[in-house]
């Protein structure tokens, strides 16, 4: 097989290396990473690491012995410069790497504010790295004021850290609602309900007209409705996007994505690529999942198919999302849903189940683990449930299972 590299020391290339190994491979593996720091989770980043409540070592997906005890070159602070697809090497940290496979697992990049409109001012950040989240620390204080621009998960997620740290948010979404692009409005009003509840001034319909500093630094923002604020510093959460500069730079296939066959294998045989910066076959089009479970799921089929597998990878995807005392958990994908059933629960738990026609896409479950599982066991399964009986509170959940 020859040796390996992998660039992208994030889930999906942790979680490649450490199949590769388990299904017995015994060739050079070079786990290469731009950050200082081993392969960590980036859920907690923006939760209870931020909070306080999760050590830094708690985020290491794998300790760092792990790579020493399974013989993994795991080369860190060290981005790559160029793939060279001729020479099969890797520039990356002034070495020259030579691969006989090579796999992308390079993720995805947060969208910035423009420069022109303040982007560039001290204390406006992202979300996406423990960097980011280290340089945003400081500012989360109590009293201090917040602007979260953009009102998807991302935002909503930074928007209660804020608020339960004693931060007066204000959040702006540009569209008509919260949550607009990824979830039912049944959906958008619960998390809408949620954080007013919690203090959070949230503003719909309205975007960012620029930010304003003094001395290099932010210090307030107008909306596009004229009125303005006075912040201490901003929270950018209006998406990410696959990070593909290196696969365009070397001349591979980009498709929303670095585009690859069903397999994982990119326009180039030697190459693949799993996890949020790749897109595959799905349906009647492409897909790509910006998810957890997706970066492991693909990577671990990936791996199996280096090491000369045929495996087509087929998703099952779930999502999750923590705001305040509030779980959220997704199954499926609701694109293309024309109807949604909602069920209540107790207290603050809810669900929403999207339908198309007759057939069930996926669910939203708010502090419903039970409705979660019984909607993730019939879409994976390729079942639906009677809509009708979905909404009955009365109807037991176990018993669409057996409908």
């Amino acid at each position: 097989m020859g040796d390996i590299v992998v660039i992208g020391a994030g889930q999906a290339g942790a979680s490649l290396v450490a199949k590769l190994r388990k299904d017995g491979f015994t060739g050079k593996i070079t786990l290469i990473g731009e950050e200082p720091v081993v392969p960590y989770q980036r859920p907690p980043l923006s939760k209870a690491y931020l909070l306080g409540d999760m050590a830094l070592e708690r985020l290491f997906l794998r300790p760092e012995s792990f790579y020493e005890e399974n013989d993994i070159d795991l080369l860190l602070s060290a981005p790559v410069d160029v793939i060279d697809r001729t020479g099969k090497a890797v520039i990356a940290g002034g070495r020259k790497i030579p691969y006989d496979q090579l796999a992308l697992t390079t993720g995805s990049v947060p969208r910035r504010l423009p420069a022109a409109i303040g982007g560039d001012l001290q204390g406006v950040h992202v979300v996406r790295t423990l960097a980011d989240v280290d340089r945003m620390a400081p500012a989360v204080v109590e009293g201090a004021r917040a602007l979260i621009v953009g009102g998807g998960y991302i935002g909503l997620e930074a928007a209660a850290v804020c608020a339960k740290r004693g931060v007066k948010v204000t959040l702006v979404e540009m569209s008509e609602r919260i949550l607009q692009r990824v979830a039912a409005p049944e959906t958008s009003d619960y998390f809408r309900a949620l954080h007013t509840g919690h203090g959070v001034d949230i503003r719909e319909g309205i975007g960012l007209e620029r930010l304003l500093g003094e001395e290099g630094r932010v210090t307030g923002a107008v909306l596009a409705d004229g009125s303005t604020l006075d912040v201490d510093f901003v929270v950018v959460g209006v998406g990410i996007t696959p990070a593909t500069a290196l696969a365009e730079a070397a001349g591979l296939e980009i498709e929303n994505g670095i585009k690859v066959d069903a397999r994982g294998r990119t326009s180039d045989p030697s190459i693949w690529a799993a996890g949020d910066c790749a897109s595959f076959p799905h349906a009647d089009g492409r897909l790509r999942l910006e998810s957890v479970p997706n970066a492991i799921d693909m990577a671990e089929c990936v791996a199996g198919n280096m090491l000369g597998g045929e495996t087509d990878y087929v998703p099952k995807p779930w999502f999750w999302s923590d705001q305040y005392d509030v779980k959220l958990q997704i199954a499926g994908l609701n694109t293309g849903y024309d109807r949604i059933v909602s069920r209540p629960g107790e207290g603050q738990s809810a669900s929403f189940w999207y339908f198309k026609g007759d057939q069930l896409l996926a669910v939203d479950a708010m502090n419903d683990p039970r409705a979660y599982m019984v909607g993730k066991r019939l879409i994976d399964a390729g079942k639906t449930a009677d809509p009708d009986r979905v909404g009955d509170p009365a109807v037991d959940l176990k018993a669409l299972m057996r409908a």
